[in-house]
C-alpha cells in the first residue's frame, strides 16, 4: 500500500511518515491556495440590531412590561371607538331627579365612578392618558433630537466648547421649576404651552450627558485615523461617535418620557398646567388629591394613579432593558 501511494505522485515527508504509521496520508498534503475560500473564512453574519433584539427578547421581565405598555397604548387610542363609551367632558344628569350624578361609586353604568360634577371617570382617565402620553412622546422626541445634536457638536468641536459651556451654565443655573412656572404663567394654558415649557430646558441634561461621553471617545485611534484621512466632521459624529452611544441615549430618552408626565402632573398640581376642560393625568390626580381625605371618594385618586404608575414603571424597565441589550459589550 505504501508503494502504491508513492507511485501515485510525490509525497511530503509528513505524508510519508503518516502512511508508514497507518494514517491517512491525504490529511497531511499541503492545501492549495483558494482566494474565494479565504474570503469566506473572514465572513461574519453579525448584525448589531439583530443582536440587540436577541438580547432584549431574553429579558422576560422586559417583555412583560412591553406587552403591558403596548396594551395600554393601543387601548388608550382605541377606547373612544368602542361601543357604549361616554364623553369625557359631558356632565351626566339623573333623569329621575334632574341633578348631577355626583361622586357615584364604580358600578355597572360608570365603571370607574364619577367625579364631583358628574363626569365619567372611565372616559376621563383614558382621555387624560392620551393627552399625557402625547405630551411625553413629543417632548421626549424634541429633547432627543436637540440634546443629541447640541451635545455632539459641543463635545467634538473643540473651538466651540468654551462658548457652549458658558451658555449651558447660564441656562442650567436657572431652576427648571421657575422656567416651567414662568412660561406656563406667561403663555395661555394649553397643550402647546405645556409642550413649549417642557422643551425649553428639558434637553440640557441629555446634551451634557452626550457631550461628556463624546469627550471620552473622540480621541480614540479610529477617530484619529478618520480625521487624518480627511473624513468630514459630520460623518465622524454620525458614523463613529453616536452609534457607540445608542444604548445610553435610548435609556435617557426612555426615562425622559415618564419624567415629562411627572412634570405635567406637578404643573397641574400647582395650578399652572392644562385647563380643567382638557383631561390629563395631572388634572385627574389633582382632582383626586383634593378629596382624598374622604375614604369613600379615594377611588378618584386611585385609578389615575395606578395608570400613571404602570406607564412610568414600564418605560423605566424597558429603558434599562434596551440599554443593556444595545450595549455592544453584551453582544456575542
Amino acid at each position: 500500500m505504501m508503494r502504491d501511494r508513492m507511485s501515485a505522485g510525490p509525497m511530503s515527508p509528513e505524508a510519508i511518515r503518516a502512511a508508514a504509521d497507518g494514517l491517512d496520508a491525504s490529511l497531511f498534503e499541503p492545501a492549495e491556495f483558494d482566494a474565494s475560500s479565504g474570503e469566506r473564512g473572514g465572513y461574519s453574519n453579525y448584525s448589531y440590531w439583530r443582536s440587540t433584539a436577541r438580547g432584549f427578547i431574553k429579558n422576560r421581565v422586559a417583555l412583560v412590561f412591553l406587552a403591558l405598555l403596548v396594551t395600554l397604548l393601543v387601548f388608550t387610542f382605541v377606547q373612544p371607538l368602542l361601543p357604549g363609551q361616554k364623553s369625557p367632558t359631558k356632565i351626566h344628569i339623573d333623569p329621575a331627579t334632574g341633578m348631577q350624578y355626583r361622586n357615584v361609586e364604580p358600578g355597572a353604568e360608570f365603571w370607574f365612578g364619577t367625579n364631583t360634577i358628574g363626569q365619567d371617570l372611565w372616559s376621563r382617565i383614558w382621555s387624560g392618558t392620551r393627552t399625557s402620553l402625547l405630551i411625553g412622546l413629543i417632548v421626549g422626541a424634541v429633547e432627543m433630537v436637540v440634546g443629541i445634536a447640541f451635545g455632539a457638536v459641543w463635545g467634538y468641536v473643540r473651538r466651540l466648547d468654551g462658548v457652549i459651556t458658558e451658555l449651558y451654565n447660564v441656562l442650567n443655573n436657572i431652576p427648571t421649576t421657575i422656567v416651567l412656572m414662568l412660561l406656563s404663567y406667561i403663555l395661555r394654558p394649553s397643550f402647546r404651552t405645556m409642550v413649549i415649557a417642557m422643551c425649553a430646558t428639558g434637553w440640557l441634561g441629555l446634551a451634557r450627558f452626550v457631550r461628556n461621553q463624546i469627550v471620552i471617545i473622540r480621541d480614540r485611534e479610529y477617530n484619529l485615523a478618520s480625521r487624518c484621512l480627511g473624513t468630514p466632521t459630520r460623518r465622524i459624529i454620525f458614523k463613529n461617535l453616536l452609534p457607540y452611544l445608542v444604548s445610553v441615549i435610548m435609556l435617557q430618552t426612555a426615562l425622559s418620557i415618564p419624567g415629562t408626565i411627572g412634570w405635567e402632573v406637578f404643573l397641574t398640581y400647582i395650578g399652572l398646567g392644562l385647563p380643567v376642560s382638557i383631561p390629563s393625568l395631572g388634572n385627574l390626580v389633582n382632582e383626586g388629591r383634593q378629596i382624598m381625605m374622604s375614604p369613600e371618594l379615594r377611588y378618584q385618586l386611585l385609578f389615575p394613579t395606578v395608570v400613571l404608575s404602570m406607564i412610568t414603571i414600564s418605560f423605566y424597565v424597558l429603558g434599562n432593558a434596551f440599554s443593556d441589550a444595545s450595549d455592544p459589550r453584551n453582544h456575542v
